[in-house]
């Protein structure tokens, strides 16, 4: 049973724990996300949100409070300069926890865990969701003038893309009419060919005759 277990020692020492989940901590910071067991997840994010939050106070005890757990000067300087200037205006929650699929070898549970702010695919998809116009209640007149002339932005898209298309249809049907005009003349000629060849008696060659030799010998008289 499970009373009274407020922290999940992980099958490790007090003091394996405490480096273990700072190497980890160091890691997320550096490189934004990293991808580990649930339960280490699940750990890790308690551990290193009081530090990010720490953060936001940029003072020398502050630096040294978050500098004796991680032990990392690269990894406070990543904190303080940039991450802290990124979650300014988030009062918590600075992580989430992405379930992936089991591990091979034991099937434990697999996650990625990873800062918020960092997501740029996300954060894309909500931007652009928050550009769509809505109405509403209070400013009835502005929301109003939105949806018109978001109404005409469309009708002129699409009356584009009409006179696109018919201009497409037209050039299709001139030259499907320039190909049949094409193809008749082709056949026209063919078929004058074959009346003519038709019409054209069969000319046999003249045989020639060579000339016989005449004899010009004189004919010998017969005496009586």
């Amino acid at each position: 049973m499970r009373h009274g277990k407020k922290v999940n020692h992980l099958g490790r020492t007090s003091s394996h724990r405490k480096a273990m989940l700072s190497n980890m901590a160091t890691s997320l910071i550096l490189h934004k996300r990293i991808q580990t067991t649930t339960a280490k997840a699940k750990a890790l994010k308690v551990y290193i949100e009081p530090l990010i939050t720490k953060s936001k106070n940029d003072t020398t005890a502050s630096r040294r409070v978050v500098f004796s757990y991680l032990q990392n000067k690269y990894a406070v300087t990543e904190l303080f300069r940039e991450i802290s200037q990124k979650v300014m205006d988030r009062p918590g929650g600075y992580t989430r926890i992405i379930k992936l699929q089991n591990r091979l070898g034991d099937n434990a549970e697999m996650c990625m865990i990873e800062l918020v702010d960092y997501n740029t695919l996300l954060l894309d998809a909500k931007k652009e969701e928050k550009k769509a116009t809505r109405r509403s209640r209070r400013g009835g007149a502005k929301a109003e003038t939105t949806t018109e002339e978001t109404k005409t932005v469309k009708k002129e898209k699409t009356a584009q893309v009409e006179k696109a298309a018919e201009k497409v249809v037209e050039e299709v049907e001139e030259a499907v009419i320039e190909d049949a005009v094409v193809e008749e003349i082709v056949a026209e000629e063919i078929v004058a060919e074959e009346v003519i060849s038709a019409e054209e008696p069969i000319v046999e060659e003249a045989v020639v005759e060579e000339p016989v030799a005449e004899d010009n010998t004189p004919e010998e008289k017969t005496e009586e």
